[in-house]
């Protein structure tokens, strides 16, 4: 006969179960529908919105994302985008798009109406001379770029590709008291990523630390999988929270800079 104790414990554990699985079909599901539709980009009206960039792998179309049907560029697309533009709308004075995000290609006219873009995995970016092109021109002209998602040797594409767009340009280490990480909240935790100690580097408007910064990169970090993730329980409520403090303080700065 099995005991009330045995029998409470057989249930723990199968609600336990079903808990793993419904949570790995939802998973799969946000995966599925992220990798397939690309959604209608919204016309200009003035609303601040998640500008995310879509571009080639140089490798067919495919990277460590291939496997699930999912490019780099899409990766945690749209849930993220519109997950970190429900916190702006909430805590700052800013009339965020809440109901989707933009995708564009660096080459798109377009992109000049937007004064923040953001780029997931890197480390897989090849562009074109076109695209080389409007990147440069839209730094220049003052658009501030997010680098986020990437780890180790992908570094090294992210600086092949950013010397051609801008050949006189370095990446400068940024410790806590930079600006970005205190133009909103004032951030403390630089130490949750997923893969190692995280690194933060800038590209500065005439390499000057002193000036406005036209990009920001984390190395080791993914702010992109705590925003998407972080209505599920997947990853810690304290560790998502981290998270979007730094996505809100990186549109605060953009919008500001």
């Amino acid at each position: 006969m099995i005991s009330k104790r045995a029998v409470a414990v057989l249930i723990v554990i199968a609600v336990a179960a079903t808990s793993v699985v419904l949570f790995a079909q939802d998973m799969f599901e946000r995966r599925r529908r992220s990798s397939t539709t690309v959604h209608d980009n919204a016309e200009y009206d003035t609303k601040l919105t998640f500008v995310r960039i879509r571009y080639d792998t140089g490798i067919g179309g495919f990277g460590r994302r291939g496997s699930r049907g999912e490019l780099p560029w899409a990766h945690d697309y749209p849930t993220a985008d519109i997950h970190l533009m429900k916190i702006l709308n909430e805590l700052t004075m800013t009339s965020a798009r809440i109901d989707g995000s933009n995708v564009l290609s660096l080459d798109d006219p377009e992109l000049f109406n937007y004064p923040i873009a953001y780029m997931s995995e890197p480390g897989f970016w090849t562009a074109s001379d076109e695209e080389v092109a409007g990147l440069r021109n839209y730094m220049l002209k003052g658009g501030f770029v997010i680098f986020d998602d990437f780890r180790g040797r992908d570094m090294y594409n992210l600086e092949e590709q950013m010397r051609r767009v801008l050949p006189e340009a370095r990446w400068v280490p940024l410790d806590g008291t930079h600006q970005i990480f205190n133009s909103f909240f004032e951030i403390k935790n630089f130490s949750f990523g997923y893969y190692g100690q995280e690194t933060y580097y800038g590209i500065f408007e005439d390499n000057d630390p002193g000036g406005r910064l036209m990009a920001i990169a984390g190395l080791n970090q993914d702010l992109g999988e705590y925003w998407e993730y972080s209505d599920t329980g997947f990853v810690p409520i304290d560790l998502s929270n981290e998270a979007y403090k730094f996505g809100v303080n990186y549109f605060i700065y953009g919008l500001t800079h």
